[in-house]
């Protein structure tokens, strides 16, 4: 049962980030793509914007898949933490602690999930554990 309830987190979390990166990559479900990601990048003080929307995308896109599969599980949880980390000091960090405001509490919630899946392992259902057991 351990197992399943981390497949569940790893699942949601990761099918969030491939979203996500989709958005930045590709401008699906409803996202800007590398030029609009880009320029409002740029204007919050991330430059080069456009070079920094694609390298973001790819971390949630890439991380993403990886977190979800359970694939080099330490892997896909640091480009999770790193792209919430940016987030949250880039953008929320300034709005205080909840997310109405916001805030951190959401992309604080997900490093932390992120994290403790890293530090737990991916449970039995993934492919580390199918590869590397």
């Amino acid at each position: 049962m351990i197992s399943a309830g981390i497949l569940l987190m790893r699942l949601v979390i990761g099918i969030a980030f491939i979203g996500h990166g989709a958005q930045k990559l590709f401008g699906w479900f409803g996202g800007y793509g590398p030029k609009g990601t880009g320029g409002w990048m740029e204007s919050i003080g991330i430059k080069p914007g456009v070079t920094m929307a694609v390298l973001a995308g790819l971390m949630e896109l890439i991380g993403g898949f990886m977190f979800a599969a359970g694939l080099l599980t330490p892997v896909a949880a640091v480009l999770i933490v790193a792209t919430m980390l940016g987030a949250i000091v880039k953008v929320h960090a300034a709005n205080g602690f909840w997310s109405t405001s916001n805030g951190i509490e959401f992309p604080l919630t997900v490093l932390v999930v992120a994290a403790g899946i890293a530090l737990t392992g991916p449970g039995s259902i993934s492919l580390d554990a199918l590869i590397f057991n």
